[in-house]
């Protein structure tokens, strides 16, 4: 039997070009929170991250792709905060879409300073309308299962409610964007998503009324 192949680290210099681009893309998003994406040019980027204009063009083609690196980071994350839950047997679908929510705005807590100047960013760019709605893929994934399982109603359309609980979360996290003062995120996403639960639950059958 043939041994699996141990996957070789990084050599310095992959280490090397690895710091320098996560050093880019880190005082990108600093400024971009500072004075708005649409403010700040590749220089005041390189001379941020203290590399040379060059530099800058070696890592990222464009500054949209920094819009592009930042949307996939936060679906890596979020896959990876879900391996394992979203994507394991048994029951409980409710759950797991409630924990998909608490993901969500953790993430975004966590980004707070940042995440109102890309989001904006992400919509100028239209990346809304051309990216895959990855989300709402998760959702509708739960929601088949949850189908399948009895614990959603037969006739649930799940990639239907996919896209509905898509849309309710962006909707939120514009709102929240946009707010001085921010309550917590996931204070809302809970509500919204405890409306959208409601109905969809399978319902108990009552009792037989027919005559016999």
């Amino acid at each position: 039997m043939d041994r699996p192949t141990a996957t070789a680290a990084p050599g310095r210099r992959e280490r090397n070009k690895q710091r320098i681009r996560e050093r880019v893309y880190q005082a990108a998003l600093e400024l971009f929170a500072e004075q708005g994406y649409d403010a700040t040019s590749v220089d005041a980027i390189a001379e941020r991250a203290d590399v040379a204009r060059g530099t800058f063009f070696n890592h990222f083609q464009r500054k949209e792709d920094l819009i592009t690196e930042w949307g996939e980071r936060r679906r890596a994350r979020l896959k990876a905060e879900l391996e394992g839950d979203v994507y394991a047997e048994g029951g409980e679908f409710e759950l797991r879409l409630q924990r998909c929510m608490t993901v969500l705005s953790r993430i975004n807590e966590e980004e707070r300073h940042t995440t109102p100047a890309m989001l904006q960013a992400w919509v100028q760019a239209g990346q809304p309308l051309l990216e895959e709605p990855y989300a709402a893929l998760i959702f509708a994934e739960i929601v088949e299962r949850g189908r399948t399982g009895g614990e959603f109603a037969p006739g649930v359309d799940p990639v239907l409610v996919g896209n509905i609980l898509r849309d309710t979360y962006l909707g939120a996290l514009y709102r929240w964007a946009r707010a001085e003062n921010r309550r917590p995120l996931q204070g809302e996403l809970e509500q919204m998503l405890g409306i959208i639960l409601n109905g969809i639950r399978r319902r108990p059958e009552g009792p037989d009324t027919g005559s016999s």
